[in-house]
């Protein structure tokens, strides 16, 4: 699941598809969506766990009936000619991912036009005073440390009695997620942005969502999507020297654009060590608490955070950036190569692991020793 919701444009000519051709609505999804939704809830034991895979399966019909094919968005002159040139881009990146090791899906093929902000909310939890997260079980993704909903105020509701039982509730919009391979995932309006960097923002959610497709190991959403991370923000750049050039606007913005993420990241990372250094002191947990605030309060200011920041945040974002330094040594040990990249990370899917959400660099650092292989 990518935690970005892109803000982009691709400035090119207009393209000059006809307007004439009627939209196709691609359902077939919705009878996929309905029997795994059934299929996972016969195996489910909690009132919860039957709720958010019931939620799941509903959002998934409704996204179905709202589907057409990626051909028909395209050449449809009632839609800003932007964003037509932005969705004739997708099957380029797909090609672009495949060439690089990601394995071939029925993904983007279609699109949907959302008319919401986000594709999903996520909730998660962390104890207030430890970085340790609530985390919830369910079939084939195993344990996992967020879950993500399609009405906000569904994510509301499962947040407040959360929030009541003492723990640090998040929750955030994502512009896309991955169901993993189990269904044709489309291309969200959400995936589309604003800015001269879209086109780069478009490919590195495609190209992070196809990770997620190409090697997904159960019950380490921290590995999967730091991972799915690193090759989304390392490919796109490669993605965009050939398609548009190194010196173009898009690669520019783009750019510009990461420059601003990595500054953030890196107030996350400091805020985030400070506090774990707090929370493991003998301070009391008053102290701990008005200390806490005071992090926080500095961090949201230097940021410009549009929501308050809790454990819970901080714990998300060690979710997505964790392990980069070592999935950076790893590719430069198989020669810059990405095909033998994943084959060494493919490994991992019989590794049996001491405990859920491990370490990435601990998990990875073997991987560098025994070679690229």
């Amino acid at each position: 699941m990518s935690e970005r919701l892109p803000a982009s444009a691709h400035r090119g000519a207009a393209p000059s598809w006809s307007a004439s051709r009627p939209r196709r609505p691609a359902r077939a999804g919705k009878a996929a969506s309905v029997l795994l939704a059934l299929a996972l809830c016969s195996l489910l034991s909690s009132c919860t766990q039957v709720r958010y895979i019931a939620q799941a399966g509903l959002g998934q019909i409704s996204m179905a009936w709202r589907t057409e094919s990626l051909e028909d968005a395209v050449g449809d002159a009632r839609r800003p000619w932007r964003t037509r040139a932005l969705l004739r881009e997708v099957p380029h990146i797909k090609r672009f991912g495949e060439r690089h090791g990601l394995t071939p899906t029925g993904n983007y093929r279609t699109y949907v036009e959302l008319d919401r902000p986000a594709a999903v909310w996520v909730v998660s939890a962390c104890e207030p005073l430890r970085f340790r997260s609530k985390t919830w079980s369910f079939p084939i993704v195993g344990t996992v440390p967020y879950v993500g909903w399609f009405d906000l105020e569904d994510a509301k509701a499962f947040a407040a009695p959360l929030k009541a039982a003492g723990w640090d509730v998040d929750v955030r919009g994502a512009g896309a997620y991955s169901t993993l391979g189990w269904l044709e995932d489309p291309v969200l309006s959400t995936m589309i942005s604003s800015g001269d960097e879209a086109l780069g923002d478009l490919a590195n959610v495609v190209l992070h969502e196809s990770l997620h497709a190409t090697l997904y190991v159960k019950g380490q959403t921290r590995l999967n999507e730091s991972l799915a991370s690193f090759v989304g923000d390392e490919l796109t750049k490669v993605y965009l020297d050939e398609r548009v050039g190194p010196f173009s606007a898009e690669k520019t913005a783009y750019m510009r654009d990461q420059e601003r993420r990595e500054a953030r990241v890196r107030a996350l990372h400091d805020a985030y060590v400070r506090l774990n250094r707090l929370y493991a002191s003998p301070a009391s947990d008053a102290e701990k608490r008005a200390e806490k605030a005071a992090v926080l309060a500095r961090l949201e200011e230097e940021i410009g955070a549009r929501r308050p920041l809790n454990n819970a945040a901080l714990v998300q974002f060690r979710v997505y950036n964790s392990g980069t330094s070592e999935l950076r040594a790893l590719l430069a040990t198989c020669g810059g190569s990405w095909p033998r990249f994943l084959g060494a990370l493919r490994r991992l899917e019989n590794h049996r692991f001491s405990s859920t959400q491990e370490n990435v660099g601990r998990v990875v650092e073997p991987l560098i020793r025994a070679g690229c292989r």
